[in-house]
């Protein structure tokens, strides 16, 4: 691609490329477009490196992708202006709530590895995110990517867990965490909003989806959600319950995982469909500031259990 330079985010993964050099005249050019969504179907992650830190910017790499997706909770902040559809301000700051403890450390706007819409029926495309205020330290988003995972998964549990689908609910709080919960960790205060969020989550049905996929291309993916599973369809059983613990535990332990530091001027994109994400937290005296779009699209494999139907509720990204 002239004038862009791409390069692996780090020599020992297989997923994940840096692309440096991009710029809004660019973005017009339609090769230049074709050529960048090759390698996000190949590679799964993408960093642009130094890009105009602006949400023009933003909604441009976005719109790259496919068709933005609208938050439907209101009360989500926007970034506003024209031409700028579903960009949300996701804002941390200091007192405010969402604290855990993990061995000890208390850290604000830690996730555990998950994937978006879990709880959902549709699987959003992807995620395009870039940093407004950053800690001095942590706030690593981390990504993990699925077809890695499947086959660095143990041969006797991914031949258990194949054909197997997973139940999901949303379940903010991490004291109800029952999967993969890291050994040590505490919940202090829940996040702001999260007992109403789950209230209203508890009217829909679970949703289903699949524990391992094929995609197009062959590559077949490892695609479970330790944060809001619920159990194996069809066998919420002691054994069932250990089973899927067992793959959420080797996931913690065996993903082969990226973490990007922060710059003012990145932004990435991630395939929702693959890549399993997580953020590891920061001091709780510290703000962090993130924005982010949403790639519309759906994989077609989710359901809802015994044929239910959702709400806008489960359409939120968390």
């Amino acid at each position: 691609m002239s004038g862009l330079s791409v390069t692996p985010l780090q020599d020992d993964l297989p997923f994940g490329v840096r692309i440096a050099g991009l710029t809004l005249p660019l973005l017009e050019q339609e090769g230049v477009r074709a050529r960048i969504n090759a390698l996000f179907e190949e590679k799964g992650l993408i960093v642009f490196a130094d890009v105009e830190p602006s949400s023009h910017m933003h909604v441009a790499i976005s719109n790259v992708f496919g068709p933005l997706k609208e938050h439907p909770n209101p009360a989500v902040t926007r970034v506003e202006g024209e031409g700028m559809p579903g960009v949300i301000d996701m804002r941390h700051v200091p007192g405010e709530g969402g604290v855990v403890e993990i061995n000890g450390q208390r850290l604000s706007m830690w996730l555990p590895w998950h994937f978006d819409h879990c709880y959902n029926d549709e699987l959003n495309r992807a995620g395009v995110l870039r940093a407004i205020e950053v800690a001095p330290e942590g706030g690593l988003t981390g990504f993990a990517d699925g077809i890695d995972l499947y086959r660095s998964l143990s041969p006797d549990l991914r031949d258990r867990i194949e054909g197997r689908d997973i139940l999901y609910t949303m379940n903010l709080n991490y004291r109800n965490m029952r999967f993969g919960k890291p050994e040590g960790l505490v919940e202090i205060t829940p996040k702001p909003g999260a007992e109403a969020v789950e209230e209203a989550a508890r009217q829909h049905p679970r949703a289903l989806h699949p524990a391992i996929w094929t995609r197009a291309t062959g590559e077949k993916v490892l695609h479970v959600s330790p944060w809001m599973a619920a159990g194996i369809k069809g066998e919420e059983t002691a054994e069932g319950d250990a089973l899927l613990e067992a793959v959420c535990r080797e996931i913690g332990a065996k993903a082969r995982a990226y973490f990007h530091q922060w710059n003012l001027t990145d932004m990435l994109i991630w395939d929702n469909w693959r890549m399993l994400h997580s953020v590891t937290g920061m001091a709780p005296e510290h703000g962090r500031r993130m924005q982010r779009t949403t790639i519309r699209g759906d994989y077609g494999l989710g359901r809802f259990e015994d044929g239910g139907t959702g709400g806008r509720i489960l359409e939120m990204t968390v």
